[in-house]
């Protein structure tokens, strides 16, 4: 009677053994402690952790708002919320309200070995739908896990290591389920999306519109519960965006680097090797951001082949019912390709140029090639099942452990390249900004201004950083979206002040060289403004001579400071 369930746990702890290992080969052991924010603040994989890091500190310190996810002390007039520096609302909601009794700096390691785990966990469920031999659920949940879909997002994109919400989604399109609990699953997988990342929520909610359609037509369902579920589903995602703080931000959904079709699947793209495969030919391939890593790998590609072999030589029966899920498999493989084709990095044909109004609205899913996702995995599974029904659990078991072998011979290049991603750093990162005017200068200041502000404006990085960590608000920001016109806004009003020698009181000036420089050095006060260069940021120290604006330092500066820190304006 315990022998199946027993063995049960064993596997499913075995999954989620599989999935941590290969978090900490990948990554290393280094990123899981929460006091560790270094690794995520040294730059050496790019500004996207510090962004996340930003965001949550933020958001940690800030009072609760409404809605929820509001974080407006990043970013100042420009800034939005929680939502928009990916820093997965999820689990800041769930770390602030537990702030008054423990402090987590950073939660992102414990986030990518959760998603390992959760990605094997939830293949070797999904596996145990077609046999229940072990081999083949825990060789099988491991090719899951290494996929260069998962771990190449894993390595920057955090929030995007989440796709074990895709194999939830397929786990309950394949599954019978209660009248009433199936909907509350939808409703939590959905809520659960629209909290983690904004690419994960239409493919899980696409998903789960397939669900509902399989299930609508049947007989015993009633009409009232699919009406509610209807409604409810995607009213729980709509929830979950609007206290992240989605609905915040008045325009520039759209984003600034390309739009849709610019960032589309390449044909050649699961079979180009890049920089992931050592056992597969280079092949042309797009040039854009995301084009490194649809690349399934030679292990997987071999898994899909057989399954498509296996299932000529013996068809699996019943198929037929699931065309709801192939249907909107293949709408999201269209979302992915997009209007315009391309093969080898070239586009060789232009279905339908699409109205403005339509591409405005389809920016927003600029990066459509993660739309091919939730097909690998179903061809993944469906390769699985084909071959469990034509070979039997136990001979499948050691094909998948045969190509499993395959696929880490294969990315080798790939894992070679993630160890340089989060080398051993100290707990916590030194600031750029060095030079003793610093330490003075966030006592003097209530706020600090980046002029001209703006998406990765000039300096952001190191002056955001510098705020957050004296627990000053900022205008110096990078977020996933932001509104142009508030940008905009924003900078000529600072110009005009400047220009008009009426600084924001309490703000200190990070200033660019250009327009912005020029307007303070026009209108700025010698005798009781600071304008000096220091660690190569150029700086408006309103009333600097005078004064101080909030606590004074121990001894007040002497102008000489100016000479010894850096260039007089």
């Amino acid at each position: 009677m315990w022998r199946p369930r027993w063995s049960s746990l064993a596997g499913g702890a075995g999954a989620i053994g599989l999935g941590l290992a290969v978090v900490a080969a990948a990554y290393g052991w280094q990123i899981l402690p929460p006091t560790n924010t270094g690794w995520m603040l040294e730059g050496t994989i790019g500004p996207d952790p510090v962004q996340y890091w930003l965001g949550w500190t933020y958001f940690a310190r800030s009072p609760w708002m409404w809605p929820p996810g509001a974080n407006p002390d990043w970013g100042l007039e420009v800034g939005s919320s929680i939502f928009y520096s990916d820093s997965i609302p999820l689990l800041a909601f769930a770390f602030k309200a537990l702030r008054p009794l423990v402090e987590v700096p950073q939660y992102w390691g414990l986030w990518l070995f959760a998603c390992g785990a959760l990605q094997a966990l939830l293949a070797w469920r999904l596996i145990g739908l077609v046999t229940r031999d072990g081999l083949a659920r825990l060789a099988g949940a491991a090719l899951f896990v290494l996929q260069p879909i998962l771990l190449n997002r894993m390595g920057g994109h955090f929030a995007l290591g989440g796709q074990f919400l895709l194999l939830a989604a397929l786990y309950l399109c394949l599954t019978p389920g209660a009248a009433l609990r199936r909907p509350l699953a939808w409703a939590g997988l959905v809520l659960a999306a629209s909290l983690i990342h904004a690419y994960l929520l239409p493919m899980v909610a696409g998903l789960w519109a397939t669900d509902w359609l399989a299930r609508a037509p049947q007989p015993q369902r009633r009409v009232p519960l699919l009406a509610m579920e209807a409604l409810g589903v995607p009213g729980a995602g709509l929830a979950g965006l609007w206290a992240a703080g989605f609905f915040l931000l008045g325009g520039g959904l759209g984003g600034t680097w390309g739009g849709f079709g610019e960032m589309q699947l390449d044909l050649l793209a699961p079979f180009d090797p890049t920089h992931w495969g050592g056992l597969l030919p280079q092949l042309p391939r797009a040039d854009h951001l995301e084009s490194q890593d649809s690349y399934l790998g030679l292990g997987s590609l071999l898994l899909i082949g057989a399954g498509l072999a296996a299932y000529a030589w013996r068809p699996r029966p019943g198929l037929a019912r699931r065309w709801p899920l192939a249907a909107g498999l293949a709408v999201m493989l269209a979302i992915a390709i997009t209007h315009r084709i391309s093969i080898g990095g070239q586009v060789v044909l232009v279905l339908a140029e699409l109205p403005e109004r339509v591409l405005a609205l389809a920016d927003a899913l600029r990066a459509s090639v993660r739309f091919f996702w939730p097909l690998a995995y179903a061809a993944l599974f469906g390769a699985i099942a084909a071959l469990a029904h034509a070979l039997g659990g136990r001979r499948t078991g050691f094909a998948l452990a045969a190509l499993l072998a395959v696929q880490v011979v294969d990315l080798q290049p790939g894992f070679a390249r993630l160890a340089g991603y989060f080398r051993p750093a100290p707990a916590t990162a030194p600031l750029r900004l060095a030079d003793p005017f610093w330490s003075e200068a966030v006592a003097r200041y209530a706020r600090i201004r980046l002029a001209p502000t703006g998406l990765q404006a000039t300096h952001w990085e190191e002056v955001a950083v510098l705020a957050a960590t004296h627990g000053m608000p900022t205008d110096a920001v990078y977020l996933a979206r932001l509104d142009p016109a508030r940008v905009a806004a924003l900078n000529a009003v600072t110009a005009d002040r400047l220009r008009r020698r009426d600084p924001e009181p309490g703000s200190l000036y990070v200033l660019a060289e250009g327009p912005m420089l020029e307007a303070a050095r026009t209108g700025h006060d010698p005798d009781r403004d600071l304008l000096a260069r220091f660690d190569g940021l150029w700086v408006l120290a309103p009333g600097w001579h005078q004064t101080p604006l909030l606590t004074a330092p121990s001894a007040p500066p002497a102008r000489s400071r100016t000479a010894r820190g850096g260039t007089p304006g």
